[in-house]
């Protein structure tokens, strides 16, 4: 996946919305995410088979902790609207938000970042992103727990403590371990750092 930045467009002596440009791309381009971070428009092209299947494997040690019913549920592609420029919002590939989500509405489809506990982000192309500006938006939004599956350096990061525009822990963690994620999730959730990194691995031929 790659990142592109696209400057404010005039109609007239109007300027258009970043958001009904970014509306634009995602009708012209179907499967395209698009994202508005710090002012700046960000089109990543589908996810690859193996970036979905890590998401599904994670998706099942979510829902197998139960954080898919009662209080919390899990979920993919949810907007979370950012606290940064007026029209900023991203598109987590993970999330596990409170099961009232649908009462943090704000708008363009993204939601309160009060609702959210988790934000999960699998690398692709644009790694970048998820490891650098991401970090930035996630910390200031106070999203409590960002998780980088981090496939472009074999790694699991865990992101806590947002202050500012960063966390105060973030701790990567390689092949072999087993993390267990903060409590705040409303379940003990552990991740097998090997069995999620291998999914993310195409296969050979």
């Amino acid at each position: 996946m790659s990142g592109a930045t696209v400057e404010q467009r005039f109609h007239g002596d109007e300027p258009v919305a970043l958001t009904a440009i970014a509306d634009e791309i995602s009708e012209r381009h179907p499967g395209y995410r698009v994202e508005i971070i710090g002012g700046h428009l960000l089109v990543s092209p589908t996810r690859d088979g193996a970036h979905a299947r890590v998401l599904t494997r994670l998706m099942r040690s979510f829902i197998a902790a139960g954080l898919h019913d009662g209080e919390t549920e899990v979920l993919q592609g949810v907007g979370l609207w950012l606290p940064l420029e007026d029209e900023d919002y991203a598109i987590p590939d993970l999330v596990v938000v409170d099961a009232d989500i649908d009462e943090h509405h704000v708008e363009n489809s993204a939601y309160d970042p009060v609702c959210f506990r988790l934000v999960l982000e699998v690398t692709s192309k644009n790694w970048k992103n998820d490891l650098k500006t991401k970090v930035a938006a996630y910390a200031r939004a106070n999203i409590p727990v960002y998780v980088i599956v981090d496939r472009k350096h074999q790694r699991l990061h865990v992101l806590t403590d947002p202050v500012g525009d960063r966390y105060e822990n973030h701790r990567p963690h390689a092949p072999g371990e087993l993390v267990t994620l903060p409590d705040s999730l409303g379940a003990k959730v552990t991740l097998d750092v090997d069995e999620i990194l291998g999914a993310g691995q195409r296969a050979a031929g």
